[in-house]
């Protein structure tokens, strides 16, 4: 998916929801919403703990090899969305991650992300915009880095934007 503003993703995923409840097929206690952050993040990097999920740092941050195995970004994208699955998985078999389209998360952008331990904060609740990780095919190979934090507003439709949803406990 992709052009897609975070109140779209999250209506697509309200209506996941109750399509898959309808049909049995939702665990009991259980929603479809976009990842927050942290939960993004954790999923991208699948236990690893370099600027790439494939276990290798950035040779370059504008171009590199490394960014060319796992993901479509300025280099090697032509400026177009790519079909996913065609760069190599992280090591949890999800793809896309880096590059290819920014995605939306749940949370609201906070400039100043925790630099100590904490579990999976929220962000801002005042700043108006939403999170956006991954990169896309238009960013450099740092703009595609696991760590690598963007922004937008939440109505705005871009061309490089889309979302995962995730399955988690109805707070």
């Amino acid at each position: 998916v992709e052009r897609v503003n975070w109140s779209e993703s999250m209506e697509f995923c309200a209506k996941l929801t109750a399509i898959e409840r309808e049909a049995g097929r939702l665990p009991e206690g259980y929603e479809y919403t976009l990842p927050t952050e942290a939960q993004w993040e954790y999923a991208c990097r699948a236990g690893t703990t370099t600027a790439l999920n494939s276990g290798k740092n950035l040779s370059n941050k504008d171009q590199c090899p490394e960014m060319d195995e796992v993901g479509w970004y300025k280099y090697n994208s032509d400026n177009v969305t790519h079909p996913i699955g065609q760069k190599k998985p992280n090591a949890w078999g999800l793809y896309d991650m880096h590059g290819s389209v920014l995605e939306w998360c749940l949370d609201r952008y906070e400039e100043d992300y925790p630099t100590e331990p904490v579990t999976d904060p929220t962000g801002s609740s005042t700043d108006l915009n939403f999170l956006l990780r991954g990169g896309s095919w238009g960013d450099a190979a740092c703009n595609c880095r696991s760590a690598c934090r963007n922004y937008g507003a939440p109505d705005e439709v871009y061309a490089n934007v889309g979302f995962r949803v995730a399955l988690v406990p109805v707070q």
